[in-house]
């Protein structure tokens, strides 16, 4: 079919291109994960949506289409919520905290899936961080017991996503599935997506987009574009239980009163080393990362023990 269509409708400009709907947003995103388009129409559907920016309803075609083609985890043994942290960002600046977030929740008993795949070159990466721990990629689909941390590079998932990510690396701009790795639900059974931005006019795409696809996530400014609370600073934090949104935490002003000690330089071992420090009682789990792993925990035993209605109820 093609889609050139499409992109004469999302193509005309920051003013006068036309959203699409939640369909055809899916038929469109479809059709190129499925290869099914040339290179060029590729690269022109990545541009037109980089100026036009994508709508909820565009969102969540693009997660029905990117579901409808991935392996999907399996529910956990004991079917609790899978919490599920996205990791493509990496560290530019401060060290990658994601796997200590990650290990923090899997030792309060939760099942914790990480996927991502490197976007760029100039970072360090989720998986050089977890190689330095002794925490190896998961290469095949699998259920993730209770107190397990589980690896998935984006290719094990789906690789055509994985091949759209890759196309930064040519044209130097993200696309559309940049965002979607941070929306999307990877797991079959309950789960709980843990989600970040870095600008606030993402916070607001992003609230909407979990809205209309009833999602159960947590939603915060994170580290650098990453899931874990910036060390340095307590951010606001919301949850969003079947698409009903509800504030867990205030923003706070300034820096913390007490900062951590926190390793000098991005490097996966030293990065290593410092996560180990913090699980083995050295030194202090980060206030704003202590209060991230409570809100966890808090919505994950919500939204297992109780019917959905009755979890809204318990968050106000």
């Amino acid at each position: 079919m093609g889609i050139s269509h499409y992109i004469k409708e999302i193509g005309r400009g920051k003013d006068g291109a036309r959203p699409l709907e939640r369909k055809q947003a899916a038929d469109l995103f479809g059709q190129v994960l499925d290869g099914m388009v040339t290179d060029l129409e590729v690269g022109a559907f990545c541009v037109a949506m980089r100026i036009k920016g994508e709508t909820p309803q565009e969102m969540a075609g693009f997660l029905d289409a990117t579901r409808q083609r991935m392996q999907l985890v399996p529910a956990s043994p004991s079917n609790t919520p899978v919490v599920v942290l996205p990791s493509y960002n990496g560290a530019r600046k401060l060290p990658l905290l994601t796997p200590l977030l990650a290990l923090l929740l899997a030792r309060e008993g939760l099942p914790v899936l990480i996927h991502g795949t490197p976007t760029e070159s100039s970072r360090i990466f989720i998986s050089e961080v977890l190689l330095a721990l002794d925490i190896p990629s998961v290469l095949a689909i699998k259920s993730i017991a209770n107190g397990e941390l589980a690896f998935v590079p984006s290719e094990v998932l789906c690789p055509a996503l994985k091949r759209l990510l890759d196309v930064r690396r040519v044209v130097g701009l993200r696309n559309p599935a940049h965002s979607l790795v941070k929306l999307m639900n990877p797991c079959a059974g309950p789960s709980l997506v843990v989600s970040s931005y870095t600008h606030p006019e993402y916070a607001v795409s992003m609230g909407q987009t979990f809205e209309l696809t009833q999602a159960n996530a947590l939603l915060l400014r994170g580290t650098e574009g990453e899931v874990v609370a910036d060390a340095r600073r307590m951010p606001q934090m919301e949850a969003f239980v079947a698409g009903r949104r509800v504030l867990l935490q205030d923003a706070q002003s300034g820096t913390l009163a007490s900062l951590p000690d926190l390793p000098k330089t991005t490097d996966a071992f030293s990065t290593a080393a410092y996560i180990q420090s913090v699980l083995q009682g050295k030194q202090p789990v980060p206030a704003s990362i202590a209060r991230q792993v409570e809100h966890i925990l808090q919505l994950s035993r919500q939204t297992s023990a109780h019917p959905v209605d009755q979890t809204r109820h318990e968050l106000q």
